[in-house]
């Protein structure tokens, strides 16, 4: 077991949780979420746009759990953290506790880091095959 592989994959699950909760959130209205429309009146967004968000979330968080297409995954994190930084986060300043954007730059960079890296060994696609393409990690 290599150390670095355990790492991405706890970075990965915790990517997940978070953000499943809050994609499935947006567009199914689960764990209590905005739902679409809910999301959109709330941040003053066309529909589609929330949508996108939502499906951005969701399909995110599940590279990361799974490891298949991780690096796709973690650019839809990375730009919906990169919207929420400047588009709610960024007037607030840093400390979280005042609406910040320390959060949301954590998540950016937990993504980034698993951009940079790829998904470790511990993952789906590692079951299929030793050697996945690129595109696949």
């Amino acid at each position: 077991m290599k150390k670095e592989s355990i790492s991405l994959f706890f970075l990965r699950f915790v990517l997940f949780l978070s953000f499943f909760y809050h994609g499935t959130g947006i567009l199914f209205d689960w764990f209590d979420g905005p739902g679409i429309a809910g999301f959109a009146g709330y941040m003053h967004f066309p529909i589609i746009i929330a949508a996108l968000v939502g499906i951005a979330e969701t399909t995110g968080s599940l590279a990361m759990v799974s490891g298949i297409l991780t690096r796709i995954g973690a650019l839809n994190i990375m730009l919906v953290m990169l919207g929420a930084i400047f588009i709610l986060h960024l007037p607030h300043g840093f400390n979280i506790m005042n609406g910040g954007y320390e959060y949301a730059l954590t998540e950016f960079t937990v993504a980034l880091s698993i951009f940079i890296m790829g998904p470790g060994e511990y993952t789906l696609t590692a079951f299929v095959t030793k050697n996945a393409p690129f595109i696949l990690q």
